[in-house]
C-alpha cells in the first residue's frame, strides 16, 4: 500500500494548500497513477478518514509532539495525521505499517530531516491513549466530532446543542452511492438483476426507484453506466428534483442545474416529453448537463449558458422553476470534509447571491405556477430566513411548505420550500 499512502499525502497538501475539491483531487490522482481497486480503496478510506477528523488529529498531535501542528512542515504534518489516523482509526492496519510507512514518506520526500521526529511521536503515539474531552462546550464537542467551531456555533444557534451535536456527528458517517434507474431505458428489477449478475451488491432503499451500492465500484468503467440504465445520485437531491412534480409536456426552468442530477430526475418524471431548460453559468459545466443527458437518451432536457442572477426575458415563461441555488453546503459535509475548513468570509456573500437568484427566478413563472427553492445546507440564514424575507416582499406568492432533510445514515443533508406563483 506504499503507492497509495503516497497518493494520499500529495492529495491531502494540494487539498489543504491549493483548496481543492477532496473528490476532484483524489480522483485526479488516482486517473494518473496505475493502482488496485483494493489500493484505491484504502486510499479513498485513509484520504477521507484524515479530512473528515482533522481536528481530532491535531488534537493528538498536539498532545503528543512539543511542536503545535501549525509549525510543521506540510508534508510532516499531513505524514503525521495519517499515521495516527491508521494507529487510532483503522484497526485493520498494522502499528508497525501505520508508523514505519509514515516515516517512509518523510525519509523519501524534501523534509527528510524530520523522519526521525515522525517515528518518535508517532512511536509516542502507539504507546499512548489519549482521551478526548468529554463536555459539551464548543471545545469539546469540537475536538470529539472533528468540527470547527464556526461551524458548530452556527447549527447551535439555528438548532441547540442537542440537534447540532447530531447533525456533525452524522457528518462522520461514511457517504452512500445511491444509484437511480433510468426508468426511460430499463426497470428496477430488471437493472438490479443485472448489476447483481455482474458482481455489484446492492439493497433496497426508501425510493422504489433506487438502490445503494453496497461496495465502492469505478461506475465509469461498467457497462450498465456507460449504457445509460443508471446515473447516480443522493436521496434527498432527488427527493428535491421529485417535489417539483414535474409533469409530462410541461415546461421547466432549472436555473442552477450542473451536473444535471435534478433535471435527469424531472425527465424521468416527465416520461422525457415537454422542455426542461438547464442552465449553468460556465460552458464546462453546462457539457456535464449535455453529456449525462446524452449518456441517457434524454432528449427534452436544453442545456445553455446563463447567469441565474440576470433576468433573461428570451427564455420565456415556464410552469415550473427549480432554483437549487450555490450554497454553504452544511448539508454535504460527509461527502466533502474539505468544507468544514473553510473561513468564515467564504460564506459572506452568498445569501446575498441566493436571494437575488430567487428574486429573478419569480420572474419566468406563469400564473399558478410553482417555484421551487432549495440548498444543500442546514444555515437558516440560507434557507427559511430567505423565504420568509422573499414572502414579505413578493405578496403574489404564497408558501405551500418548507422541509429540511438532515444528514443521516441514509442520505444527506437538503431543504426545500415550494412557493406558488397566485
Amino acid at each position: 500500500m506504499a503507492e497509495s499512502r503516497k497518493i494520499v499525502l500529495e492529495a491531502l497538501i494540494r487539498v489543504e494548500e491549493d483548496g481543492s475539491y477532496s473528490n476532484l483531487t483524489l480522483n485526479s490522482f488516482f486517473k494518473k497513477e496505475n493502482i488496485k481497486n483494493e489500493e484505491k480503496a484504502f486510499a479513498a478510506a485513509l484520504f477521507y478518514g484524515v479530512l473528515d477528523r482533522k481536528i481530532t488529529l491535531d488534537f493528538y498531535i498536539n498532545k503528543l509532539s512539543n511542536i503545535k501542528v501549525k509549525k510543521l512542515d506540510p508534508i510532516t504534518r499531513q505524514a503525521l495525521r495519517m499515521g495516527i489516523y491508521q494507529l487510532y482509526f483503522m484497526e485493520k492496519v498494522p502499528v508497525s505499517a501505520a508508523v514505519n510507512e509514515s516515516v517512509e514518506l518523510v525519509k523519501r520526500s524534501a523534509e527528510q530531516k524530520n523522519f526521525g521526529f515522525v517515528n518518535a511521536v508517532l512511536r509516542n503515539a502507539a504507546r499512548k491513549e489519549i482521551p478526548l474531552p468529554t463536555g459539551k462546550d464548543l471545545f469539546s464537542l469540537s475536538v470529539r466530532y472533528s468540527c470547527p467551531a464556526f461551524v458548530l456555533s452556527e447549527l447551535i444557534n439555528d438548532y441547540g446543542v442537542e440537534k447540532a451535536k447530531d447533525i456533525i456527528k452524522a457528518y462522520l458517517l461514511p457517504s452512500k452511492v445511491n444509484l437511480r434507474v433510468n426508468v426511460l431505458k430499463t426497470t428496477a428489477d430488471e437493472l438490479f438483476d443485472g448489476l447483481d449478475k455482474a458482481g455489484i451488491r446492492l439493497e433496497p432503499s426508501a425510493d422504489n426507484n433506487c438502490f445503494t451500492a453496497m461496495d465502492g465500484i469505478d461506475f465509469s468503467r461498467n457497462k450498465f453506466f456507460s449504457d445509460g440504465m443508471f446515473y447516480v445520485q443522493d436521496l434527498s437531491s432527488a427527493a428535491c428534483a421529485l417535489s417539483v412534480n414535474a409533469k409530462s409536456g410541461e415546461r421547466i426552468l432549472d436555473v442552477c442545474a450542473a451536473p444535471g442530477g435534478k433535471s435527469i430526475t424531472m425527465a424521468m418524471s416527465m416520461e422525457d416529453r415537454g422542455e426542461i431548460v438547464s442552465c449553468d453559468l460556465y460552458e464546462n459545466r453546462v457539457s456535464l448537463i449535455k453529456s449525462s443527458a446524452e449518456r441517457l437518451s434524454i432528449n427534452c432536457i436544453k442545456p445553455m449558458v446563463n447567469d441565474a442572477t440576470v433576468y433573461n426575458s428570451q427564455l420565456g415563461l415556464f410552469d415550473a422553476v427549480l432554483c437549487d441555488v450555490p450554497c454553504s453546503g452544511f448539508g454535504v459535509i460527509r461527502r466533502k470534509p474539505e468544507i468544514k475548513y473553510k473561513a468564515v468570509e467564504d460564506f459572506s456573500e452568498l445569501e446575498e447571491i441566493q436571494y437575488k437568484i430567487l428574486c429573478t427566478s419569480k420572474n419566468y413563472l406563469k400564473n399558478g405556477g410553482r417555484l421551487i427553492y432549495s440548498t444543500c445546507t442546514l444555515r437558516k440564514a440560507e434557507n427559511e430566513k430567505i423565504i420568509e424575507k422573499f414572502l414579505l416582499e413578493n405578496k403574489d406568492f404564497k408558501c405551500e411548505y418548507m422541509h429540511t432533510d438532515f444528514p443521516c445514515e441514509e442520505n444527506d443533508g437538503f431543504f426545500r420550500a415550494l412557493l406558488i406563483k397566485i
